[in-house]
């Protein structure tokens, strides 16, 4: 039954494109680097997750473009490589921007309007979105070395680390959102000072949390239909769900960059853009 199952274990029900996967090696690799760079200059030392969740990405796509190089006969780990580090990387993004919340809450000293507590907001989520971590890279792990096309425990445990995903960003959302609400209603004398923009940051927020639940959506259906699904049998909806996606919310975070939030707080410095030239201002406190 063993050897049955293993001859009619395929990676991909289509032939995956290099030209596509080359495309978003470049681009990840670019906007990685470029957030490195931010990181070493701004010390927002609260994005490495982030910059790995990006270089997950990255490494993840050159293992589609090995797969690609591989048609038919697929080698199992470039597969592994795609399927695993794809699929989570956007837990890495979620924990950066849980801790960002924290921050922009603080800097405009609206703790008291908080839907969660802010002392134990970021443990709370992140501790979430490790678990969703786990889950995710186990089941992709089992999933991928049982190569057997009919395997549910992997995708089991797979759809159960992207509903907890989606449980704990829906939250988080719903907490950012009740949050701006409530310090519209009853602002803080931060909160109209211009010299924090806090709003700007809160919409990045937004922004690239209502990407990652798109995204997250996606594969769980794409999970629940199964190998023969047609999310699964057609590469164009990976790149247009998930890549494209994640390439957004990286550089919307270029765009707006957290250093300003996290300069205000007396920790680091502050990237802004002017003129068209990249500075760095520095900052002791607010």
């Amino acid at each position: 039954m063993a050897s049955s199952e293993t001859s009619q274990w395929k990676a991909y029900n289509y032939n995956p494109s290099l030209a596509a996967a080359v495309v978003f090696i470049v681009l990840f690799l670019i906007v990685s680097i470029i957030h490195v760079f931010y990181l070493i200059r701004t010390r927002t030392l609260f994005f490495i997750p982030f910059i790995i969740g990006g270089l997950f990405e990255t490494v993840g796509y050159i293992g589609r473009a090995m797969s690609a190089q591989q048609s038919p006969n697929w080698a199992l780990g470039p597969y592994i490589m795609q399927s695993t580090l794809t699929l989570v990387a956007p837990a890495l993004f979620a924990a950066s921007i849980y801790m960002e919340l924290g921050r922009i809450i603080r800097v405009v000293h609206g703790e008291q309007l908080a839907l969660v507590r802010v002392t134990w907001m970021t443990k709370f989520f992140v501790a979430g979105d490790v678990l969703s971590f786990l889950m995710q890279a186990t089941g992709a792990g089992v999933l991928a070395s049982s190569h057997s096309s009919t395997n549910s425990t992997g995708t089991h445990i797979i759809v159960g680390g992207l509903f907890l995903q989606l449980i704990f960003f829906a939250f988080f959302l719903a907490s950012a959102i009740t949050f701006q609400r409530r310090i519209q209603k009853h602002p803080t004398p931060e909160s109209v000072a211009d010299y924090i923009p806090w709003t700007k940051h809160m919409m990045a927020l937004h922004t690239s949390s209502v990407v990652i639940l798109i995204r997250s959506i996606f594969r769980v259906i794409e999970y629940l239909q199964g190998q023969d699904g047609s999310l699964l049998s057609t590469e164009t909806y990976l790149y247009i769900f998930d890549a494209s996606l994640m390439f957004l919310v990286m550089v919307t975070f270029i765009y707006i960059h957290p250093s300003e939030i996290n300069c205000l707080l007396g920790k680091g410095h502050r990237h802004v853009t002017r003129g068209g030239l990249a500075l760095t201002e520095f900052k002791m406190g607010v």
